[in-house]
């Protein structure tokens, strides 16, 4: 497969996988972190660092809302849920196995 093709391949696949994430609003971030070690904020810092990687000026809000389909502050008021005390729980002895963001800070 040539670099082309692959790389269409993956942003195909990205897209997919944030449309999904956009579709399922009740699955919340931290049962995400607890169970893959990533959400959508990773994704959302992931792409950013892509950006930077290219010389594109974007902030972490600009890729939220990429990420998110909307602006962060309208999905957390639409759609998330605090934490129970057993996620905050795993979430902080999973810690470990949280995803790196390509160097830059989590």
């Amino acid at each position: 497969m040539d670099d082309k093709t692959r790389i269409e391949l993956e942003a195909a696949a990205f897209r997919g996988l944030v449309g999904h994430l956009q579709k399922r609003t009740d699955v919340q971030n931290i049962d995400i972190m607890n169970l893959a070690g990533f959400c959508r904020n990773c994704l959302s810092k992931w792409y950013r660092a892509a950006a930077e990687d290219k010389g594109i000026d974007m902030s972490y809000d600009e890729a939220r809302e990429i990420v998110y389909g909307m602006p962060y502050d309208d999905w957390k008021d639409k759609h998330q849920t605090g934490a129970s005390d057993e996620q905050k729980k795993t979430f902080e002895e999973t810690k470990p196995l949280h995803a790196d963001i390509s160097g830059h800070n989590k």
